[in-house]
């Protein structure tokens, strides 16, 4: 998901600062979901929001979210294609093309 060159950005960005320390994983998790509150509000009075805000605010939850998944030890691309396998049976081609419901109810 995050290249290693951009992984070691990040993490060079952090240990310069010595921000580590304030990087449990429940802090990085409440950022997240701050961040991505933040995301929604691009959005929230109308559906045509300012690109450039949104990239910033994407920005930030793929930020920490890659921080809390190396902070965990955890692979982004595995974690992500695992959780895909999970949803492929979850919601079969034949059942769900097309359709946003959900899948205890296809």
């Amino acid at each position: 998901m995050v290249n290693e060159e951009t992984a070691d950005e990040i993490r060079s960005f952090v240990a310069e600062r010595d921000w580590s320390q304030f990087h449990t994983p429940e802090n990085l998790a409440k950022s997240i979901s701050i961040e991505a509150a933040e995301l929604l509000e691009c959005y929230q009075w109308h559906a045509d929001a300012d690109l450039a805000r949104v990239r910033e605010e994407l920005a930030d939850v793929v930020t920490y979210s890659f921080m809390l998944a190396d902070r965990l030890g955890l692979d982004l691309d595995e974690i992500v294609r695992a959780k895909l396998a999970k949803t492929r049976e979850k919601y079969p081609v034949e059942l769900s093309k097309g359709r946003s419901t959900k899948y205890d109810a296809l």
